[in-house]
């Protein structure tokens, strides 16, 4: 990416959520920034995106001829995927493949009955998807060519059922493309108007099922992802924006609005990459390299444990109910946020979640017609949040809290409101640590080793619940935590991964076909740099590999250091997250992988001025119920308070994006980066 202009000086970050869509703009010459919230529009994204640039703007004193780049973060694909409402695909494969994304595989889900689950419907069912004789063996080598007529009259066939989505994935394709491309050439022969995505251009490794779900997905969602990037692109054009449109990618980087239509699958996981960036920027900035970041937003709580600086990263992934063995941020979601609404079942048991109520109508409290309790309104009843939100802007009924809790939960189960708003907060809380163990004590991790860092509108208002359940002692609250993922996106690089399965068995490893194959995919790398422009100054490649134990499954991937190096690599990795090496038990090394970064410009960090009296930054007291006890608690202006400022809870701290709670027994102190770092005194 080429230095921006002097002129274009500005940059601009847009997260869109689920209720809230978050903008950070940064002016580069001076380091200042300008956060902006602006209610999310679901009916149409770019509504929001658009509203939420222009506040900045209209903060920042600036034109929009100052924006040098635009970053977003979007959950189009993700919710295509979620909701099932991706194109109507079809399927070319391998002839006796059809039915591989029926048998699938044979785990179930984690959180399902094993007698009474049921298969998913699959996103292309077997009437739309057509065999295609033809064969490469492991090797690529062509065992029977491919059948073109078989090709065409498939293509004819698609066309009759109105399909303009096709997905290619045959049998051994990574090892070579051949068939897959001249498919693609005949199908659009027959079908010029066609989206057409390849195996082995989305997902150039083995594994039939994830191969063909990874391809399929791509294309499944690529109609409506394009549209709404070229819909961004064309109003940032007429709004007079000179700098690319760059969209986060779930592995952490970020990439052209090209990239994104090409290849829009690999945005899945866009919004919670970009808050695993941010976390691991400011757990830097603070001195934690060590870190478990929980982002609560109005719809879902996302999780990712940052060791040594660095977000953990996965090839095993999903979205919803399949899998997507993409690289992207190793993160847990669940359906839990201020938002998430809480029920009482037939049974008479409280559930909260995963179903939220959004934007629209939204909380109870938002008086935007919602009348079923949620965990904002539980919050609220409760004292945890103050009356205003947004700087003032957005005005809660408590009352309108207290009725629907208490008509919808408190009376069936016999409770009072204020019982029945901490019994809605005590389920959601544990649910939240449920998600936080599985990325901490199921990949060999003690959540008491790292602190905690929460964001998103409601990550600061349940981190100290969360702390406590985990045993985890400090707490890293950003200065912006509402607005953390925009900041993410600022600081991101552009960042792409190449991979090919290249199967070598011990003890004769095949070192110069395997050097082949990094050169291959190296060049690959480079030809996409010089695609993304980004300067011979900017650019860093580095090689991974997958390997496993003979007889294993599944594959662990950790950076090349040749052979030997490799594979000691892996043996310590493999005792880490599984307690035992087998050192003497020989190693495979299956798939080779390649990443290209490359650098873009970073924001200067936030300093600020040193605290005055704490006294001038208290704006209120009210009372906050703590597990039953009320007690008068102060509220301080968030944005009062300097570097040194010491405060001692129980305490409320409110700010344009977030609510922070402070319990008795913490006590904080703001850094000179503007974190308050919570620790616990007893």
């Amino acid at each position: 990416m080429p230095s921006p202009d002097p002129s274009r000086s500005a940059a601009v970050a847009i997260d869109v959520g689920g209720t809230f869509t978050d903008v950070t703009l940064l002016d580069r010459n001076s380091g200042r920034v300008w956060n902006a919230k602006t209610p999310s529009t679901p009916d149409d994204p770019s509504r929001a995106f658009m509203d939420g640039i222009d506040q900045a703007l209209a903060l920042a004193g600036i034109g929009p001829e100052a924006l040098g780049h635009v970053f977003h973060g979007t959950t189009v694909a993700t919710n295509l995927i979620l909701e099932g409402k991706g194109a109507e695909a079809a399927l070319l494969t391998t002839a006796g493949f059809r039915h591989v994304l029926e048998i699938g595989r044979h785990d179930i889900p984690r959180k399902a009955n094993m007698y009474s689950w049921i298969k998913p419907k699959r996103p292309v069912p077997p009437e739309r998807i057509h065999e295609i004789a033809g064969r490469l063996d492991a090797d690529g080598k062509e065992i029977q060519p491919l059948d073109e007529a078989a090709v065409r009259a498939a293509a004819r066939a698609i066309a009759k059922q109105g399909i303009r989505a096709i997905a290619i994935c045959f049998l051994h394709s990574y090892a070579n493309p051949a068939h897959e491309r001249r498919a693609r050439e005949l199908v659009r022969a027959e079908l010029p108007d066609a989206l057409v995505s390849i195996s082995a251009e989305v997902l150039p490794v083995f594994r039939e099922y994830e191969r063909s779900m990874a391809t399929i997905l791509n294309v499944y969602v690529m109609p409506a992802v394009s549209t709404y990037v070229a819909r961004l692109s064309d109003r940032l054009k007429a709004r007079g924006v000179p700098g690319p449109l760059l969209l986060m990618k779930s592995n952490g980087g970020v990439a052209s609005a090209a990239t994104a239509r090409r290849e829009p699958v690999q945005t899945a996981l866009s919004g919670p990459a970009a808050g695993a960036m941010g976390a691991a920027h400011i757990g830097a900035l603070s001195g934690h390299r060590n870190l478990i970041s929980i982002d609560i937003g109005g719809t879902s709580a996302d999780i990712c444990l940052i060791q040594d600086g660095q977000p953990g990263a996965t090839v095993e992934g999903r979205v919803g109910e399949w899998p997507l063995t993409l690289p992207m941020v190793d993160i847990v979601t669940i359906g839990a946020g201020g938002g998430s609404i809480a029920r009482v079942t037939e049974a008479g048991a409280l559930t909260v979640g995963p179903h939220s109520a959004g934007a629209v109508p939204g909380p109870a409290c938002y008086g935007r017609g919602g009348i079923e309790p949620t965990v904002t309104d539980a919050n609220l009843l409760l004292g945890r949040l103050t009356p205003k939100l947004l700087d003032g802007r957005l005005t809660l009924d408590r009352e309108a809290s207290k009725r629907a809790v208490a008509d919808k939960i408190a009376k069936p189960l016999g409770l009072d409101p204020a019982a029945a708003a901490r019994g809605m907060l005590s389920i959601i809380d544990n649910n939240m640590v449920g998600a936080i163990r599985v990325v901490s004590v199921e990949r060999g991790h003690d959540p008491r080793d790292f602190a905690l860092l929460p964001f998103g509108g409601a990550g600061p208002l349940h981190a100290t619940a969360l702390a406590r359940l985990l045993g985890v002692r400090t707490i890293v609250v950003p200065a912006a935590p509402g607005v953390l993922s925009a900041l993410g996106l600022l600081v991101s690089n552009l960042k792409s991964e190449f991979a090919r399965t290249y199967l070598q068995r011990p003890p004769d490893y095949d070192r110069a076909g395997m050097e082949a194959v990094y050169t291959d995919l190296e060049r690959a790398a480079r030809e996409w740099l010089a695609e993304e422009a980004v300067p011979e100054s900017g650019r860093a490649i580095a090689r991974m590999a997958a390997l496993r134990y003979v007889h294993q499954g599944f594959e662990l991937t950790v950076p090349w250091s040749g052979v030997e190096g490799t594979i000691e690599a892996f043996h310590r990795l493999h005792e880490r997250l599984y307690t035992f090496a087998q050192p003497d038990t020989p190693v495979e090394i299956v798939t080779l992988r390649v990443t290209a970064t490359g650098s873009l410009p970073r924001p200067a960090p936030l300093e600020l001025p040193k605290a005055g009296p704490i006294d001038a930054a208290r704006i209120d007291r009210q009372k906050v119920d703590f597990d039953g006890q009320p007690i008068e608690t102060p509220v301080y202006d968030r944005n009062r308070l300097g570097a040194g400022a010491r405060i001692k809870g129980p305490a409320i701290l409110v700010q344009l994006d977030t609510t922070t709670l402070v319990y008795p027994g913490q006590e904080g102190e703001v850094d000179r980066h503007g974190c308050l770092v919570l620790r616990e005194t007893a």
